[in-house]
């Protein structure tokens, strides 16, 4: 096995999902031979990419500094070649959440199984993979809650409401999405659930679901940890960019300055 495959390896046993390590590999398909590249090829490589988007550049980064990370601890090489390259600067952007009239809409063009994949994001704010994976042995009628098996390989409990239950009911059994059928691969659910978005004429991806439920709840609540825990975020920090879209101090300045 080369170096790569090791690294990869390395990143199964440490519970990282298979959308990721297919991303790591293409990524560093794109990167000089990684055992071999001297600083001159690692700024060659980047100079080649600024043509991609802001995000894209740090996440290809990202990558790489991640394999050297791994490479200098365990002695396979005593050097990172891309130490002298800047990660680009990216602005912050605020999410734009799918409204209500939007999300209604999305629903009554779906079918069954995507509306029952698009409730699991905007009612539950389930990631695409976690939603593709849910199956009814998770799923507590009773006590009302959807255990997740979420990033990192770790549980949570997330609130099931009498709406979001009325959606994937009946209890097949099995995938929930599917109605007890084969479940989809998490890219394919993506893709799917983005078709039915756009076919309801509206411009937004599965992301957006979860960016709404982020949203709501926190206007509701004002719980920053709470809600942080339902997503699933490692750190409140991540929640809190969804605070500003749900701070309803904006509507009163709204009001007060329409006087």
């Amino acid at each position: 096995m080369s170096a790569l495959d090791d690294w990869l390896a390395y990143l199964e046993t440490r519970n990282r999902s298979a959308n990721t390590i297919r991303s790591y590999r293409s990524t560093m398909a794109t990167f000089p031979d990684p055992l071999t590249a001297t600083v001159c090829d690692a700024e060659a490589w980047w100079s080649e990419r600024q043509h991609l988007s802001v995000a894209a550049r740090r996440r290809m980064l990202t990558t790489v500094r991640s394999f050297y990370r791994w490479a200098q601890r365990f002695d396979v090489r005593t050097d990172d070649p891309t130490r002298r390259l800047d990660p680009p600067t990216q602005g912050r952007r605020l999410p734009r959440p799918v409204g209500r009239a939007d999300l209604l809409a999305i629903l009554a063009a779906a079918s069954p199984d995507m509306r029952r994949a698009i409730a699991l994001g905007a009612y539950a704010g389930l990631r695409v993979s976690e939603a593709a994976e849910l199956d009814w042995a998770d799923v507590d009628i009773e006590a009302r809650r959807i255990f997740v098996r979420g990033k990192g390989d770790k549980d949570r409990a997330v609130g099931l409401s009498a709406l979001l239950l009325d959606e994937i009911l009946p209890n097949t059994g099995g995938n929930v999405v599917m109605a007890g059928g084969k479940p989809h691969t998490p890219d394919s659910l993506q893709r799917a659930a983005n078709r039915t978005i756009a076919a309801a004429g509206v411009h937004a991806t599965f992301h957006k679901l979860r960016s709404r439920f982020a949203t709501v709840t926190l206007a509701a609540t004002g719980n920053l940890l709470a809600v942080s825990r339902a997503l699933g975020h490692a750190s409140p920090t991540t929640t809190a960019i969804y605070a500003a879209t749900a701070d309803s101090d904006l509507d009163v300045i709204a009001e007060a300055a329409a006087r």
